[in-house]
């Protein structure tokens, strides 16, 4: 996902090759291909999506005090273990610019969760209390811009969002009159501190990656069994040629529509046997009931992650042959399971 260059132009990017477990007879184009490690490597990166997405769906019923920060810190470097460990298992290339961008990221998620924790479990604590335990108009329109900026940063870099805007409409748009008004203070004052440290350090790392950096490609280039039938809503799907054979090359949105892409082509029966140039393995997370046994077909569980915000369900990590990916995005809802992501390398 984008979200890599939020921080390589910074300059933790260590010019290592992305060279993983490649297709040897890959019909993707060298220039299309993406190294296995990554599909694990990319993980951490969508942790500070998938938790924003968390805090979101928390705050839209209750006080941010409630989200488990600190829960999400340790579950952020856990992950970022196994997949580590996964890479090494399997002997994939270190990709050292990778690990330090991870890093830096999670470095920086860790002291931003660790003051949020602080904050929202005193201050933010007492106000709630003396606002009478209600959410006030500001938590309502932080917990929207939250919304917003979740489904921004599922296709795009976080420094692009537009942090400003939602400032501005913070003073002009949200009445400060109404009950709780130590409340809406507290949360004006939060929310404030909160939207113009982000859009200044956002605007920071935009000039810098433009300066540095190549725009990220936005789709991901795949070799399908055959060639499907393309209807009207189908246009992030692009066929790129059919071969003698009856394979296609095609290419499909990258990131979070990668998912949804690959779903519908299973649903046409068509299979993914190439991934960027991968035919080994891909990391999918779903979330699966707590009692439910993990296992599918070939799938193996990489790790577990308790959902806090979703009592009784986790995230399970697991590995899924490439060849068998179509399928198990298929066949996943009859067993229990949601597809949170495919880890599209």
């Amino acid at each position: 996902m984008t979200m890599k260059r939020r921080l390589l132009a910074i300059g933790f990017a260590l010019g290592v090759g992305m060279s993983g477990a490649i297709a040897a007879e890959s019909l993707v184009a060298p220039e299309q291909r993406r190294g296995t490690e990554q599909t694990y490597l990319t993980y951490p990166e969508w942790f500070l999506v998938h938790s924003p997405a968390e805090y979101a769906v928390l705050v839209n019923t209750r006080p941010a005090t409630d989200f488990p920060f600190m829960t999400h810190v340790a579950q952020l470097w856990s992950s970022y273990e196994a997949v580590t460990g996964e890479q090494l298992r399997d002997k994939y290339p270190l990709n050292a610019g990778y690990h330090a961008m991870i890093l830096v990221i999670a470095s920086s998620t860790t002291v931003e969760y660790v003051l949020r924790a602080a904050y929202e479990n005193t201050i933010g604590r007492v106000s709630f209390l003396l606002g009478g335990q209600q959410l006030t108009a500001e938590d309502k329109f932080a917990a929207e811009a939250a919304q917003d900026y979740v489904d921004f940063i599922r296709q795009q870099p976080w420094y692009l969002f537009d942090f400003t805007s939602r400032l501005k409409a913070l003073w002009t748009g949200v009445p400060l009159k109404g009950p709780g008004f130590i409340r809406k203070l507290e949360r004006r004052y939060a929310l404030t501190t909160e939207y113009l440290i982000k859009a200044v350090y956002g605007k920071m790392i935009e000039k810098a990656t433009r300066a540095t950096y190549e725009p990220a490609l936005m789709t991901t280039r795949v070799v399908l069994n055959r060639a499907p039938v393309l209807s009207g809503g189908d246009t992030d799907i692009k066929i790129v040629k059919v071969m003698p054979d009856g394979r296609a090359v095609a290419d499909l949105p990258r990131y979070y529509n990668f998912r949804i892409a690959a779903t519908n082509l299973a649903r046409q029966g068509v299979d993914l046997i190439d991934v960027a140039g991968n035919t080994s393995d891909i990391l999918v997370t779903v979330w699966a009931p707590d009692n439910m046994p993990y296992q599918l077909g070939h799938t193996r569980l990489l790790f577990t992650q308790t959902l806090i915000t979703r009592p009784g369900q986790s995230r399970l990590g697991l590995v899924v042959p490439v060849a068998q990916l179509s399928n198990f995005l298929l066949h996943a809802p009859e067993h229990g399971m949601i597809v949170e992501h495919v880890y599209d390398y």
